[in-house]
């Protein structure tokens, strides 16, 4: 595959192997250790990756270091690189061909209380068309980097590129440690927690300190890189959470109690998909989604 500028042959373009090139050494932060994973030579590495730079007419890697990182235009080319891969990948596996799946990624609680009716569902309708439900710990689900087809998110959600629609939204809840004080308390409130360390998740969460007034914001905060370890860290009683309602059924822990946060603003739950021509059952993925979600509504 060659993607040439206008006026430049194929053969002088940009091939899938440039883009390998530059995911490796972004991955790895290291030339030697990205041609060992290629199973390819440093110069040969060096070369590709200096001859995307060339054609894209910028720079992508910081070689000042030892320890390559990349540079601001090298990150938000990394996204667009991994999808264009991603799709290429997906167009020549013959056995995608024949048995598409449509991968619907979510970061955590997938969809809630209608998560097992859309899978059944979507069974029912589409049998011909698998229904992959992928978690995956970003903030996207794996959507700006060609993982999946379509997610499930939560929390207004920054990136350029993307189509999304809210489809409900849930109240939010603390997660307190099972044997702490704060789990005799019938319900919360956000100023209960404000004296407290409160565990973050920054990778794939929604809640950050600016959920609390300026003046009652959290005294102290511990990051964390996904909903395991978010859970771990609340039931060994480092500090404690704010999620959404859906993560008590989808989510539950022995060490840790859910309790109803009563003056927190609710959490939209989106349906995402890029904005770009993509898997044929989209159009029916959505529909099923608002379908599943208004028979509920209408008390069905």
């Amino acid at each position: 595959m060659s993607i040439g500028r206008s006026g430049q042959s194929a053969g002088r373009g940009i091939e899938v192997r440039h883009l390998r090139a530059f995911l490796a050494v972004a991955d790895e932060g290291n030339v030697t250790r990205a041609a060992a994973r290629l199973r390819l030579t440093q110069p040969a590495v060096s070369r590709t990756l200096a001859a995307l730079e060339q054609h894209l007419g910028i720079r992508l890697v910081d070689r000042s270091t030892h320890h390559l990182v990349l540079t601001p235009e090298g990150v938000a080319f990394r996204d667009k690189a991994a999808a264009a891969v991603a799709a290429f990948d997906t167009a020549l596996d013959p056995g995608g061909l024949r048995h598409w799946p449509l991968r619907l990624g979510h970061a955590w609680s997938a969809f809630g209380p209608y998560t097992t009716p859309l899978l059944r569902r979507w069974q029912e309708l589409y049998p011909q068309t698998p229904l992959e439900l992928l978690r995956i710990d970003d903030r996207t689900a794996g959507l700006t980097r060609g993982e999946v087809d379509a997610a499930l998110l939560r929390g207004p959600v920054q990136a350029p590129g993307l189509v999304t629609e809210v489809l409900f939204e849930e109240d939010r809840v603390a997660a307190v440690a099972a044997d702490g004080p704060l789990a005799d308390r019938t319900a919360l409130r956000l100023t209960d927690l404000a004296g407290e360390t409160v565990v973050l998740n920054t990778v794939s969460g929604t809640t950050t300190a600016d959920l609390w007034p300026p003046s009652a914001r959290p005294t102290a905060t511990l990051t964390v890189a996904n909903t395991d370890d978010w859970l771990t860290a609340i039931a060994a009683g480092r500090g404690v959470g704010v999620s959404a309602a859906s993560t008590t059924d989808m989510h539950p822990h022995s060490g840790v109690a859910y309790r109803p946060l009563t003056d927190a603003p609710p959490v939209p739950v989106l349906l995402a998909r890029r904005d770009v021509p993509g898997h044929p059952a989209l159009p029916n993925l959505v529909a099923l989604a608002r379908e599943v979600v208004g028979r509920d509504a209408g008390g069905g």
